[in-house]
């Protein structure tokens, strides 16, 4: 008796720290209106829906930093970044979908707030959005395109990204291939590594490590997001008041939230991750429809699939896990490759006499995943009787999984060529065999548990 009385004493007298060392951190937080006079939104579900926002924001990054970890240049003042993050109503589930900063997409009416002037709603890559009109604009396209409502709004720039890894130590990522990019300056061999803020940036933006672009910058954020959850679950942070309180008002100087995420939330979400495990985090893409959907005035863009993706909408309104959605990847006998076909770009051509070989090829090629132009050309040069896979030896890895899709095709290293393969078509060509990426989390709209892509 007098145990359980000494440890309800401590409980009660936690619990009255915890919530007295947390009360006033919200003070800290910038505030933004993202939800003023806001209309005819979706109806509420159930659970907490958040919407996280990285900017390429920089004002407060020293000119060596800027230098270190190739952050210079003007900033596009875009969304980086989209993330709807669901936390379960029984806090036991926290569910990550990724929004590709390229998606096709359609705004209401707004008024933009750099020039002041009105618009009806237009065509528009989803991260222009906010330079448009602000975190509103981008609350409203995201609720008109996913029905979703958003409870909370959270918006990190690279200044508070580097202050949360950094405050916590540090967090530990593995990576079977070696990353490189010169664009950022990420460089890392294979194995695990301890990330601090600058080179944990570096990895999170990196678009240009191999041929996947923009969809494998989102599976790395994806694998970064479950490491910092293991991190902060694992540290201790969350159960030491004093020292939650320290990491809480080191990250929130430098965010920006919605009006109502305060002290209260802020304790919840604590709360909440206090249970949490790497198998309670969840992550995916949108399910992407039709890759280079080419808009006047906006370039090549991105359309989601239109059933897939309303399924996983679905089930964030509903609070269902995201598997339950029926986008976990199915075999159906498909050869297993280091890259996911949705991750490789492709530029066919005809090397044959053949009329429509190479219009073939690419229905072939993007009916399987690959990401073609579908606008083939024909080859230079004389008919080819054998399919050649053209590729630049930093995509090496790229080169050996399309090549398995198309049997008996030839490898041909050809420096320079960039992220693009080429297919040059042969009279030999057959048929596109089906592949899927050996690692779960490769697919392009494949659920992943946090278990699943952390170090093992």
């Amino acid at each position: 008796m007098r145990a359980t009385t000494t440890l309800s004493v401590v409980l009660l007298a936690a619990a009255g720290i915890g919530h007295s060392v947390v009360a006033g951190l919200d003070a800290d937080i910038a505030r933004v209106d993202p939800f003023k006079d806001m209309k005819n939104r979706p109806r509420a579900g159930h659970g907490m829906n958040v919407l996280l926002v990285g900017t390429d924001g920089r004002d407060d990054i020293t000119e060596a930093e800027r230098r270190r970890y190739r952050l210079g240049g003007a900033p596009c003042h875009c969304t980086d970044t989209i993330m709807i993050v669901h936390i379960s109503e029984d806090r036991e589930r926290a569910s990550v979908v990724s929004l590709p900063r390229d998606s096709y997409a359609q705004t209401p009416a707004h008024t933009d707030q750099v020039t002041g002037k009105r618009h009806s709603g237009h065509p528009i890559k989803i991260n222009s959005a906010y330079a448009e009109g602000g975190p509103q604009l981008t609350v409203r396209t995201v609720e008109n395109m996913t029905h979703v409502k958003i409870d909370h709004y959270l918006e990190v720039d690279f200044t508070s990204f580097m202050k949360t890894v950094d405050v916590l130590g540090g967090v530990r990522i593995c990576t079977a291939e070696p990353l490189k990019d010169t664009y950022t300056g990420l460089d890392l061999a294979p194995g695990a590594h301890t990330l601090q803020g600058g080179q944990a940036l570096q990895y999170v933006r990196s678009r240009h490590a191999d041929a996947s672009s923009d969809l494998g910058r989102m599976k790395r954020q994806q694998r970064f997001l479950a490491a910092l959850v293991e991190r902060a679950t694992s540290s201790g942070v969350l159960l030491n008041p004093l020292r939650f309180r320290d990491v809480t008002r080191a990250v929130l100087g430098s965010v920006r939230a919605d009006r109502g995420f305060g002290t209260d939330e802020l304790l919840d979400l604590g709360r909440a991750m206090r249970t949490f495990s790497p198998s309670s985090s969840e992550f995916t893409t949108v399910p992407i429809g039709r890759m280079g959907y080419v808009v006047k005035g906006l370039g090549s863009t991105l359309k989601w699939d239109p059933v897939k993706s309303q399924r996983l909408f679905r089930a964030l309104r509903d609070d269902e896990p995201l598997a339950s959605a029926g986008t976990r990847p199915r075999d159906g006998g498909a050869a297993r490759v280091d890259v996911a076909p949705q991750q490789i770009r492709v530029q066919v051509e005809n090397g044959t006499r053949t009329a429509g070989l190479g219009r073939r090829v690419d229905a072939a090629l993007a009916a399987t995943g690959f990401r073609t132009t579908r606008q083939p050309v024909s080859a230079a040069g004389p008919s080819t009787r054998r399919t050649v896979v053209a590729y630049d030896p930093r995509w090496d890895r790229s080169a050996k999984s399309l090549a398995t899709a198309l049997p008996g095709s030839e490898l041909r290293a050809v420096k320079g060529l960039g992220p693009t393969l080429k297919v040059i078509a042969g009279t030999d060509f057959r048929k596109v065999r089906t592949v899927r990426a050996a690692q779960v989390e490769q697919g392009e709209s494949a659920v992943v548990r946090g278990d699943e892509v952390g170090c093992s």
